[in-house]
């Protein structure tokens, strides 16, 4: 029989980012990571609530079973709030959830937060990113190395909140005494190697010494997004470690970063602790509601875009590719050459069908900008909303 001896967790902002929507759960035998979308402090609610859904977990039905009525709860709460809020609108998280019992783990996933196992010197992933690019990797239209690089990769398709019902990846690994597990939000795999990770974990002293060096890692290769790692050690009799004391909830502490200069595939969510919840910020300033229809966007999105968009609407994941366009803004102009915040992904179907729709119109006309400014700011790169807002603001604070 196995059960929890060592574990250490960590939530850190980042480098490029000025809150953490990120939150995980840590308390044995549960542990998850959610990693919240949406702007403004949507993304912190959403996977807030996902992480303190497992405080409500009981011990009725399998394990998988449990944990699968805890995402969809999860879901329920946090798609009824973004209804009743229209700030909160299209708000999202992913879940990746482990739950240790007996000699094996039950895993629940959604969305592109990862769970692997590191045994015997080999680190192996657990889940499978519902996204796009996995998508197409899976269907060998990219290699791993190519869909790792891929400037889409972070649009993905199914998540907890966007949709009233979601479709849950659930499973269970037969577990081995000595196996370290570790929860991650993408934060750290879009900055980090899996041969990094592998060889981190393997040379860290202690749960502890690696969950502070993995976060470093990221930060120092660029730190783009949030970074959330959890781990954990399962064993016989073994003494814990000097990780946190095991059964210790930790809710989304956003601890700053010191100045140091193939895989199984399955899973479904799971949840944690999470920053603070602020109230919504305000909408960027100066902007007003369109009244007049907006000029289409130039379509200056790659040809994959084109097939991501084809494919997954083909490959029948409508419902899901919906959610990930939601979950994605651009800054563009409109027909009048003002500088607009667009929602969705810069690309027009067949029949007339747009992909995306103008939610802010600012002030600043786009002839008033450098050429520079122009190819830099209306280059319809996919940003999240905040990103997306916070450009916005500045062009109308004048400081871009």
């Amino acid at each position: 029989m196995l059960r929890v001896v060592d574990e250490a967790a960590r939530t850190d902002a980042g480098r490029q980012r000025h809150a953490n929507e990120d939150s995980y759960y840590a308390r044995a035998p549960v542990y998850a990571v959610a990693d919240g979308m949406g702007g403004a402090q949507a993304g912190e609610v959403a996977s807030r609530i996902a992480a303190e859904a497992f405080d409500q977990r009981t011990d009725e039905g399998t394990p998988e079973q449990q944990l699968a009525r805890v995402a969809t709860e999860a879901n329920r709460r946090i798609f009824e709030l973004a209804q009743e809020d229209s700030s909160r609108s299209g708000m999202g998280t992913t879940l990746t959830g482990l739950l240790v019992d007996g000699d094996e783990v039950a895993i629940v996933h959604v969305g592109d937060s990862r769970a692997y196992v590191f045994r015997d010197g080999d680190l192996r992933r657990l889940t499978r990113d519902n996204s796009l690019v996995e998508e197409l990797r899976r269907q060998g239209r990219l290699t791993p190395e190519e869909a790792e690089e891929h400037p889409q990769r972070s649009i993905i398709t199914r998540a907890l909140g966007p949709e009233q019902d979601v479709q849950l990846d659930v499973h269970t690994h037969r577990a081995h005494g000595g196996d370290v597990y570790l929860i991650c939000s993408d934060g750290l795999t879009s900055m980090v190697r899996e041969d990094r990770v592998r060889e981190i974990l393997a040379t860290s002293e202690s749960l502890r010494a690696a969950v502070d060096a993995l976060v470093a890692e990221a930060n120092q290769m660029g730190g783009r997004d949030n970074i959330t790692v959890v781990l954990f050690r399962v064993g016989g009799d073994e003494p814990a470690g000097d990780g946190l004391a095991v059964g210790e909830t930790v809710v989304g502490l956003a601890v700053p970063e010191p100045d140091t200069g193939e895989e199984e595939q399955v899973s479904p969510p799971p949840p944690v602790a999470s920053p603070p919840v602020l109230p919504p910020a305000p909408e960027p300033v100066g902007y007003a509601a369109r009244s007049h229809p907006p000029r289409r966007p130039r379509r200056r999105l790659r040809r994959v875009v084109v097939g991501l968009v084809v494919l997954a609407l083909l490959g029948g994941v409508a419902a899901g590719v919906a959610a990930a366009i939601r979950s994605v803004y651009f800054v563009g102009q409109d027909d009048r050459g003002l500088v607009t915040l667009y929602r969705g992904v810069p690309y027009e179907l067949p029949l007339g069908i747009d992909l995306y729709q103008d939610k802010y119109v600012s002030a600043v006309s786009a002839r008033s900008l450098t050429p520079v400014q122009r190819r830099r700011l209306l280059d319809h790169q996919l940003r999240s909303r905040a990103d997306a807002a916070d450009i916005v603001r500045g062009l109308e604070q004048g400081r871009r």
